[in-house]
């Protein structure tokens, strides 16, 4: 089965749970989703949820220069990302609840 559109779908609130855990940057995050599984995640499918993420108002970003070279942008969670991702969580938990039961009787 093609996981790409289920992926799709909880991507942003992983994102999110993990730029709540404290301000970090994209390749901190790619490192962390690939810790977790996520192997086949890349830039190209991380940046562009960044952006939705920062556009929604649930982030915020600020640009500053890195120890190691150039400058990175940094994403912290806003109070508005807080409250989102309390109900992503919910959600998840109601929905593979439900799904579990029925894909496991």
């Amino acid at each position: 089965m093609e996981d790409t559109q289920l992926m799709k779908g909880i991507l942003e609130g992983c994102v999110l749970g993990i730029i709540s855990r404290g301000e970090t940057y994209g390749y901190e995050i790619l490192t962390v989703m690939e810790q977790y599984g996520f192997e086949s995640l890349g830039e190209g499918t991380l940046y562009p949820v960044l952006t939705r993420l920062n556009k929604k108002g649930l982030v915020s970003c600020r640009k500053a220069k890195s120890e190691f070279g150039p400058i990175r942008k940094y994403y912290s969670i806003t109070e508005e990302g807080t409250t989102y991702l309390s109900a992503f969580k919910e959600s998840f938990r109601h929905i593979t609840e439900m799904a579990n039961q029925i894909l496991n009787e």
